[in-house]
């Protein structure tokens, strides 16, 4: 990783890829990394925080359909079926297991990374 951190805004795909756990952990936002099938594989400490929930039960889930049946819909999860290639920040309120939370999502994806990310700045 570089001397200057990431941010939410600059973070790139091939960032996300190369950071071990530790790094994507110290990151100030929320990372969900989810493969093509939608299961988790990265959950950051972040986003455990944030939204309550252990990435022990978090990994290995299918994310839209168990963990964020609120992004399961044509704003989130399909952009990344409808859009191989996406790098796109979004106004999102968030509403599953907590009041309404306003927040940006930032949808990444390539078609030839394994990971689709999620970035949740709240």
């Amino acid at each position: 990783m570089s001397i200057e951190e990431p941010s939410f805004e600059t973070v790139t795909l091939n960032d996300l890829e190369r950071m071990n756990g530790t790094d994507r952990d110290t990151l100030p936002f929320g990372v969900v990394g989810i493969g093509a099938d939608t299961i988790v594989r990265v959950y950051n400490a972040t986003e455990a925080h944030m939204s309550g929930l252990d990435p022990s039960t978090v990994i290995g889930v299918p994310f839209f359909d168990a963990v964020a049946q609120c992004m399961n819909n044509f704003l989130v999860a399909q952009r990344f079926e409808d859009e191989p290639s996406i790098d796109e920040i979004i106004p999102y309120v968030l509403t599953l297991r907590m009041r309404p939370t306003k927040v940006r999502l930032r949808l990444l994806a390539a078609p030839e990374v394994p990971c689709r990310y999620v970035l949740i700045e709240r």
